[in-house]
């Protein structure tokens, strides 16, 4: 997607920029490329850099209930200290590595409800202007595949996908927030939990895969949560009946108790020591099973969140936090 934007903070007839992205999407960890069109405005300018800026629209839970808000979760700086005459075109050539944390955004093409995007900030003349933003689409690593595949052929459904700010405790998280993909039970399941809740922590060596199950309580106990983590490795992916690894680990879940201390404690939580929020998208009250044809019929019939994501630009209006100042 092409944006353009007349610097604003440099008035009528400064320099225009042009961020386009190659197109299709990116990994987790995965190198993200385009272009940076700059047109010269009716004098010449010390562009004093270019700098990309990785945007997420998060939620946070507190005392006074839950919010949302724009992240920025990475910057690259992709050009600049050079003179950009009156009606010049350059174009800027970039290619970087997103973070192996990059939530997914789609699957199988379709959309989640995550809203990613990739900001430019031309500094000019001691000015600094942030474009519009343009969206970022990040598909699933092939072990994160696999495992959602895996997931769908078991019978679980998709219900919702979100960004929570904070960090799951014992982990080895590295970004401000983290991904919780939401799922139905499988009918082998359904009685005992409400809902599957999936987290995937990449990093260059392997992923963390956090299961947390919201169950269901019986005639004699409250429900409660039950939390278990996963490493796997992102080789020999095609050697692993993945079915049978993941049915396991549902298994395991299912019969866990809460491993993180007393009723009420999920191992997950803000830096405040909050526990998480769970959003329910526009629609997702009711899961679409997945069926034999994997999870993948459950977002095809499943994705109304997207829609409400009508244009990146107004879904990214709001207050902004910088992520890089939290601590777990």
């Amino acid at each position: 997607m092409v944006f353009k934007r007349l610097l604003g903070s440099l008035g009528v007839g400064g320099p225009s920029v042009d961020t386009v992205l190659d197109p299709g999407a990116v990994t987790p960890g995965g190198v993200l490329s385009g272009q940076v069109h700059l047109k010269g405005g009716n004098a010449d300018f010390t562009v004093e850099h270019i700098t990309l800026e990785l945007v997420a629209r998060v939620e946070a839970e507190h005392d006074g209930g839950e919010s949302e808000g724009v992240v920025v979760f990475d910057r690259f700086t992709v050009g600049g200290d050079f003179r950009l005459a009156e009606g010049e075109q350059r174009s800027v050539p970039f290619s970087v590595n997103l973070p192996w944390e990059t939530p997914i955004t789609e699957l199988y093409g379709q959309g989640l409800g995550i809203a990613l995007g990739v900001r430019t900030e031309l500094g000019v003349a001691g000015a600094k202007d942030k474009g519009d933003l343009d969206p970022l689409a990040v598909r699933p690593l092939p072990v994160q595949e696999a495992i959602l595949e895996a997931l769908g052929q078991l019978g679980f459904g998709f219900k919702s996908a979100d960004l929570e700010l904070g960090h799951i405790r014992g982990t080895g998280q590295q970004l401000p927030f983290y991904q919780e993909i939401e799922l139905a039970p499988s009918p082998q399941y359904a009685h005992r939990v409400n809902e599957i809740e999936v987290t995937f922590l990449a990093g260059p060596a392997g992923m963390e895969v956090v299961l947390e199950a919201d169950k269901r309580g019986g005639f004699f106990s409250d429900g409660h949560d039950a939390l278990t983590r996963y490493t796997v490795g992102h080789h020999g992916i095609e050697q692993i009946n993945w079915n049978a690894e993941v049915e396991g680990w549902i298994r395991q879940l299912v019969e866990h108790r809460a491993a993180y201390g007393s009723h009420g404690t999920h191992g997950h939580g803000d830096d405040h020591g909050h526990g998480r929020g769970h959003r329910s998208g526009p629609g997702m009250d009711t899961a679409v099973a997945a069926g034999a044809a994997g999870l993948a019929v459950g977002v095809v019939g499943g994705m109304v969140a997207a829609e409400a994501v009508d244009e990146i630009g107004d879904f990214f209006e709001g207050d902004e936090e910088e992520g890089g100042d939290d601590e777990a």
